[in-house]
């Protein structure tokens, strides 16, 4: 019963307000003719002499007012919606019917005996009144909400902007929270009540305010929190034992992707950086905008963000090429909610396929190429030596190549981390590429190469793996426990890769600035914090560095010469260059190496190219190798 009078009295103010618009009327006369004789009341010590005067005022009074009420848009119903600026418009409205009524009442009627103090009586009352209501009618409805049995109760991190905003939204209608009190960093904000919603404290004694407080939830309410805001936040939402959620970043508000009463489970992605990337888009739009746009490896993570963020720059048209044939297909249904007005190609096609790419390059006639096609799998390529050469340096040099053939004028490869005293095979391929990129003579096709570290979620990101074995109740592996990686978020790093495209002049190996190393250990325990599940719950287990694979990464050679750009997230590299004839013998040499038998003349040649490749001396057969074989069963 009590539950149906909840309803009753939430439906009340929309029955009375919204659906008669003359009971809003009625009501509006009936305050200002209180007001009226309130002031007559208090004129006369509570006497109502010169009734008559009274009386032919009044309804001139109330005339004025409804007139006035309504040209400030102060007719509608939803008075628990009421807000400052219902507030202001009050006044405003008041203001100007009080001079109204006093020049028709005092010049052009001439009445007698109406007091001037009541003049500025009525119209103090009436501004309070027409509030009054206003605000009465939201406490009621608000209150009733608040209680309601189904309503979660919640405290909001956050005493900000963004608090009052996500206050005014949960109230506006039946999301299913209740917000009991807010926690912020600021002290001073300790005591005073937001939208009726009072401040409890700090963030760090949430645990402590939760049990004073009882809240169901925590919603977190700073959509510009950094990474580190955003894990001290989760850590006391941890300590307070309650789930807890966030409003979208600040980015994707500002692009309208989402709005604050949007929440969601925290990610990873928050905790690690919810900076926005600042670039220069007219720049960037300059070499894109109406041109043809060729992107290899477009159904990766890294090429798949590329065609989504090209598309904004509108390209004449945009190829997305691909040797797999199902993620070509779901990028496409992708991009086609995208489009922007551009003219979008699909065509599956291997880089290392020569005849194949001649022919689409032919077709297509590209102004730009991003060339993100690569095997990036460290441990897989270990055991694939050949293969990696072949696609990711001998697919380039082919790649190059017809390029030119067909006229493209700029051509832009995705680098890696790993290529900086590589210990592997995959980074040793992507050195090769990035000394073939400086060293080739421009012949009328600028080559920049951009290096950065691990994209967050990505397809050969370990974030995955966890994530899967998380699903399936296994434990975590971490092959060391200081073992740390440089990380970014997919959107971060190919915006970057497009500002660093713009500004980059030929030979150019540009530097994508990564942050601070991130512990993978780290990762992995952030990653079960936000399972819902303790550290006690999911064991984490060491099984050791692989063959190739470094405690940690770097951005940087000694001897490379870092430069700044104009874009402060981006560095440009000078180095040693590469002899482009002597480069050519050795890669010709590379690949007559790769006919002969085993990995030991293939690693041998990258390490002739790349003095700074080391790899362990174990003969044809890696220790990976032996690895897969041991549980393929073969041993």
């Amino acid at each position: 019963m009590s539950s149906m009078i909840r309803k009753y009295l939430i439906r009340l103010p929309q029955v009375l307000f919204h659906q008669r618009p003359v009971f809003i009327s009625v009501v509006q006369t009936m305050l200002v003719t209180g007001s009226l004789v309130t002031s007559w009341l208090l004129r006369f010590d509570y006497s109502l002499p010169n009734r008559r005067v009274l009386l032919t005022s009044g309804l001139l009074l109330v005339v004025v007012r409804l007139i006035t009420l309504r040209l400030f848009n102060l007719n509608h119903g939803w008075w628990h919606f009421a807000s400052v600026s219902d507030a202001l418009n009050i006044l405003k409205a008041v203001t100007t019917g009080s001079i109204v009524f006093f020049a028709l009442n005092h010049y052009l009627l001439s009445t007698v005996g109406f007091p001037s103090a009541v003049y500025i009586l009525e119209a103090v009352l009436t501004a309070s009144f027409l509030a009054g209501a206003r605000l009465t009618s939201r406490v009621v409805v608000e209150s009733v909400r608040r209680d309601s049995l189904h309503s979660k109760r919640v405290i909001l991190a956050g005493a900000g902007f963004a608090a009052q905003m996500v206050i005014r939204e949960l109230a506006r209608g039946n999301n299913g929270y209740t917000v009991i009190g807010c926690v912020d960093d600021d002290r001073s904000k300790i005591g005073v009540h937001i939208q009726g919603v009072p401040v409890l404290g700090t963030i760090e004694k949430l645990g402590t305010l939760v049990q004073l407080n009882p809240a169901e939830e925590i919603l977190i309410a700073i959509p510009s929190a950094s990474g580190k805001q955003m894990q001290r936040i989760t850590d006391a939402c941890q300590k307070a034992k309650l789930p807890f959620k966030t409003v979208p970043t600040l980015s994707d508000i500002i692009r309208g992707e989402a709005s604050i009463n949007q929440f969601r489970e925290v990610s990873l992605e928050d905790l690690l950086g919810r900076e926005p990337v600042q670039i220069d888009l007219e720049s960037v739009r300059k070499e894109i905008a109406g041109r043809t746009v060729v992107v290899t490896g477009a159904a990766g993570s890294i090429g798949s963000e590329l065609c989504r963020q090209i598309i904004d720059y509108s390209p004449a048209q945009l190829v997305c090429l691909d040797q797999s044939e199902t993620g070509l297909f779901f990028l496409r249904l992708d991009l086609d909610r995208h489009q922007n007005g551009a003219q979008l190609a699909f065509r599956v096609a291997d880089v290392t396929d020569g005849e194949r790419i001649r022919y689409l390059l032919s077709e297509f006639r590209p102004n730009v190429i991003f060339h993100a096609a690569a095997y990036k799998h460290v441990p897989m390529m270990e055991c694939n030596i050949q293969e990696a050469v072949k696609n990711n340096v001998l697919g380039l040099l082919g790649l190059l190549d017809l390029a030119d053939e067909a006229g493209c004028r700029n051509f832009v490869l995705i680098s890696s981390d790993k290529a900086v005293n590589p210990t592997n095979v995959m980074g040793a391929t992507k050195r090769i590429c990035e000394l073939i990129l400086s060293s080739r003579p421009p012949n009328g096709m600028r080559c920049v190469s951009v290096r950065f570290g691990n994209v967050l979620g990505s397809s050969g990101s370990v974030i995955p793996v966890f994530k899967q074995q998380l699903r399936n109740h296994e434990p975590l592996t971490v092959t060391h426990p200081e073992i740390k990686r440089f990380f970014m978020m997919t959107r971060e790093a190919v915006a970057l890769v497009l500002q660093a495209f713009a500004i980059g002049k030929h030979g150019d190996v540009l530097v994508l600035d990564m942050g601070e190393p991130v512990r993978i250990l780290d990762l992995a325990r952030t990653l079960i914090r936000l399972s819902g599940k303790s550290e006690h719950d999911v064991e984490i287990r060491f099984t050791g560095l692989r063959e190739g694979e470094k405690l940690s990464e770097e951005l940087f050679y000694e001897r490379e010469e870092v430069i700044p750009t104009s874009c402060e997230k981006i560095k440009r590299t000078k180095g040693p260059l590469k002899d482009w004839p002597e480069l050519c013998r050795q890669l010709e040499e590379l690949r007559a190496s790769m006919s002969v038998d085993g990995a030991a003349p293939v690693r041998a040649k990258m390490k002739e190219i790349v003095p700074e490749y080391s790899f362990g001396q174990n003969g044809d057969e890696s220790v990976a190798e032996r690895h897969f074989r041991v549980v393929a069963g073969h041993d």
